[in-house]
This record gives C-alpha cells, sequence and structure tokens, in this order.
C-alpha cells in the first residue's frame, strides 16, 4: 500500500489521515513519525512530498523521500516565507547564480530537462515567477547572458559555494531594491490618500452632486409649495 504524504520537512505529526490508514494495518505510527522525521531532517522548514510503501503483512514500510516544490527551495534559500505578489513592482530577494544551481542539482531529477543548463533555466524561471533577482539582475537578464556564454564555468562545474564578498555584495544591493521600494510603496498610498481626500472635499462644497435621494426630496417640497400657493 501506497500512503503519499506531505509535511514539513522533520517535523511530521501525528494526525488522523494517516493514523486512520495505518492503525488499522498495525503500523507502529510512532516509529513512522520518527523514520520520517530523520529522513526528512535536511529541509527543515519546507514542504516536502513523502511515499510510505507499507507492507501489511509484515507491518514494515520504506520511505521515499521526493525533492520538495521548487519555489520551496528557493525560498529556503534566501530565508523568506513566500514570493512576490506582483514581481514587477516588488522583488524578495537576490539569489547568486551558485544558488540557482545549487536548487537546480538537488530538482534536476524531477524536472523535464535534457541536461543540467536547461534545468538551470528552469529554476530561473521560477525565481522570476517569485520576483527574486539573480546576480542583482532580473532574471530575464539571466537567461538572455546565459546564450552568450555567461556563467558557463560555474554550470558545468556546478558550483554551489557562494564567497562572503560576494554574498555581502548581494545583500548590500537588495537592501537599496528594499529602499526603493518601500519609498514606492509609500509614496502611492500618499497619492492615494490625497484622492480620497479630494474626492470627499469636493463632495461637500456648494453646488456639489447632492447624496442620492437629496434631488427626490427637494422635488416633493416644491410640489407642496405649488400647492398651497393654489
Amino acid at each position: 500500500m501506497l500512503v503519499k504524504l506531505l509535511i514539513e520537512g522533520g517535523n511530521m505529526t501525528p494526525g488522523p489521515a494517516v493514523a486512520q490508514q495505518l492503525g488499522p494495518m498495525g503500523i507502529n505510527l510512532g516509529k513512522v513519525i520518527a523514520d520520517v522525521n530523520a529522513a526528512t531532517k535536511d529541509f527543515k522548514g519546507i514542504t516536502v512530498p513523502v511515499h510510505l510503501d507499507v507492507d501489511s503483512k509484515t507491518k514494515t514500510f520504506t520511505i521515499k523521500v521526493l525533492s520538495p516544490p521548487t519555489s520551496e527551495l528557493i525560498k529556503k534559500e534566501l530565508k523568506i516565507d513566500k514570493g512576490s505578489g506582483d514581481r514587477l513592482k516588488l522583488n524578495v530577494g537576490n539569489m547568486a547564480i551558485e544558488q540557482i544551481i545549487s536548487v537546480a542539482k538537488t530538482k534536476q531529477s524531477g524536472l523535464l530537462a535534457k541536461d543540467f543548463p536547461a534545468a538551470v533555466r528552469s529554476i530561473i524561471g521560477s525565481a522570476l515567477a517569485l520576483g527574486v533577482l539573480i546576480e542583482s539582475k532580473d532574471p530575464k537578464e539571466i537567461l538572455a547572458e546565459m546564450k552568450d556564454g555567461a556563467y558557463a564555468k560555474e554550470i558545468a562545474s556546478q558550483k554551489t559555494d557562494v564567497s562572503p564578498e560576494k554574498r555581502k555584495e548581494l545583500d548590500d544591493h537588495f537592501k537599496k531594491v528594499q529602499k526603493l521600494q518601500e519609498a514606492e510603496i509609500k509614496k502611492a498610498e500618499e497619492e492615494k490618500a490625497a484622492k480620497e481626500e479630494k474626492k470627499e472635499g469636493t463632495a461637500a462644497l456648494p453646488g456639489a452632486v447632492p447624496a442620492a435621494g437629496a434631488e427626490p426630496a427637494k422635488k416633493e417640497e416644491a410640489k407642496k409649495s405649488d400647492s398651497k400657493k393654489k
């Protein structure tokens, strides 16, 4: 019997769904949890697909840990909880090409990529969708540069180590990006507030369009006045 799980790496906990599947077969749930947590400890903090192949006759099981979703691996590299809601206006991180290569190595077997450079391009596409910069650039620029041979040495050697100097340079650049983004967000909020204030002020001016229901009331008063004159 195959039991499919989706858990936080290293943090599987008892749950009714798993207990209902394994309980009737007499499988030791405590051992399952301990073994799954041990098998997924390297993916702590990210969601991991796990397959349990259970033998109900011998009451034994084998664990297969599948590769986490690409987006989860990218977020782990950047130590962030979520991607951008609007990648054109908001960037959430700045990755080194070495980090992209690291994710590609983890995901390669599960990607429909003909070779490793193709796997790298696939990961760059995922970073683009999340609103992540690569080498302080838009991921589309990185893809264009790769066509001209850029990063070929790093990709060929599957380099994954980022020097402290480079990490600092990338982080410093992203801090500047964040300040600009914060300024743009603040400006947009102020402009929106100003428009709302102007709109409210216009509605209060003499001669402004009456609120709904005001015009019919005036007509009714005019009719009463005419009736009295007659």
